[in-house]
């Protein structure tokens, strides 16, 4: 299986925003500071059992994926990957912009773009390039957990390349907040995150940092050791 530590580079809203608020709320647990938060008397309402429906997404916090969970490789060191963030966030590029709803998606629950946003799928696509360097290759191990054989021949086909089968053409940006559901759970949770999150008044966000998350071992959860606001971007209009 891959080593540790392991870093990911994922969106997550700054650690003041309601976004963030909201996604560390529900999930118990706050990845820019690393401790333990109440579940809400609505989710506990809904579902006695949160913190079962967020065990899943609670060890990797609240966050948008653009790079998945990779150890890095010989020769590679925290403080390079950290110096290529900071490059690569003082790039100049047209910031993403979205619309945020509450929907499920693939059997979970989570906050996704409303609709297609092409210059997101160009900056994540960039994310996936510009660090694959610092990726260990997959082992045969970590491949087979992967189930190759039920993804399709172009998801194959990145799995192989990229390390991670849900790239470019396959990337579909989520912000989790639950593990999968069956459809008669998922109705009732759907309807309180979606009440939960219109109060929030959250009509347009902007993919406007990158932070690094850290694993040190299997049983540890991802916490942010560092996050970078987007340099250099001009304002974008809606795919």
């Amino acid at each position: 299986m891959t080593g540790f530590p392991r870093y990911a580079l994922y969106f997550a809203a700054g650690a003041d925003s309601t976004l963030s608020r909201f996604g560390a709320e529900l999930l118990g647990y706050d990845a820019h500071t690393g401790g333990e938060l109440s579940f809400p008397d609505d989710a506990l309402h809904v579902a006695a059992d949160w913190r079962d429906v967020s065990a899943d997404p609670r060890k990797y916090g609240f966050h948008g994926t653009l790079k998945a969970p990779m150890a890095l490789p010989p020769g590679r060191t925290e403080a390079e990957l950290m110096a290529a963030c900071a490059a690569f966030a003082g790039k100049a590029r047209t910031m993403p912009t979205i619309r945020p709803v509450v929907d499920s998606i693939s059997g979970f629950i989570a906050v996704i773009p409303a609709e297609p946003v092409g210059t997101l799928q160009e900056f994540a696509a960039d994310c996936v390039r510009d660090f694959d360097s610092f990726r260990t290759p997959l082992s045969a191990e970590d491949r087979a957990r992967r189930k190759p054989e039920k993804l399709s021949e172009r998801q194959r086909d990145y799995l192989d390349r990229w390390g991670y089968p849900y790239v470019m053409e396959e990337f579909r940006f989520h912000m989790t907040l639950t593990g999968r559901l069956d459809a008669e759970r998922r109705g009732p949770i759907l309807e309180m995150l979606r009440a939960r999150f219109a109060t929030l008044g959250l009509d347009t966000l902007a993919i406007d940092r990158i932070a690094l998350f850290k694993q040190d071992d299997a049983r540890a959860r991802f916490r942010i050791i560092g996050e970078w606001a987007l340099k250099g971007f001009s304002a974008s209009s809606r795919d």
